[in-house]
């Protein structure tokens, strides 16, 4: 049986058995001694995307100190509210930071802490996910959208249909509408900036 460890778009929490290509947390522990969730879906507001494998470290999934959470890409870690992990991920992470910097005219880059906060109060609106609107035009690749209550990623001029397995279907993308915007509003800034995420290899190959 699956843990309750993939996060889509949305920023849920679900069973799947599919691997996805990037891990995370949110800050520490929120799963109970017979790794199930308790009703918490975050212990800090320290969301991070981290890589598979680092310098060789082996742990126990749901073990002593962390809520591993699972991504299907980054647009989809991003999309949840997590940005990349300084340990894991340095280079990628200090470009984010420079993408953030540039993005809210900043003098200097700003410190994963300091990201934290301000995503922490993009994210959430009580115990849900928060959503904004605004028109898809001007909107960057890299940022999920939802319609009819399922999550797509925008790609060049398409719309990526999300699933646990990887994106399924492409459609073209609409001009002219107001969506409702998954990503969080200071990663959208940072993706307009220029901060370009990794994707899943289905992507590049989603049916028409």
């Amino acid at each position: 049986m699956p843990l309750q460890n993939r996060v889509d778009p949305f920023g849920e929490l679900f069973a799947d058995p599919a691997r996805g290509t990037f891990m995370g947390n949110r800050g520490g522990r929120f799963h109970t001694p017979a790794r199930t969730l308790t009703a918490r879906r975050w212990a800090s507001r320290q969301w991070i995307c981290c890589v598979l494998a680092f310098k060789g470290r082996h742990r126990e999934v749901w073990g002593r100190f962390y809520t591993e959470l699972f991504f299907l890409d980054e647009p989809t870690a991003l999309a949840a509210g997590h940005r990349p992990c300084f340990e894991c991920r340095r280079q990628e992470a200090d470009t984010f930071a420079e993408f953030w910097r540039i993005a809210h005219r900043l003098r200097r880059r700003p410190r994963a802490a300091e990201m934290d906060q301000v995503l922490h109060r993009e994210r959430l609106q009580g115990r849900a996910q928060r959503r904004h609107r605004r028109s898809i035009d001007g909107l960057p690749d890299g940022v999920f959208i939802a319609l009819d209550g399922t999550a797509f990623a925008l790609r060049g001029d398409a719309l990526l249909r999300w699933t646990p397995e990887g994106y399924d279907a492409r459609m073209p993308r609409p001009r002219r509408v107001i969506v409702e915007v998954l990503t969080r509003p200071a990663i959208v800034a940072v993706l307009s900036a220029g901060y370009r995420p990794r994707w899943h290899a289905s992507a590049k190959g989603s049916a028409a």
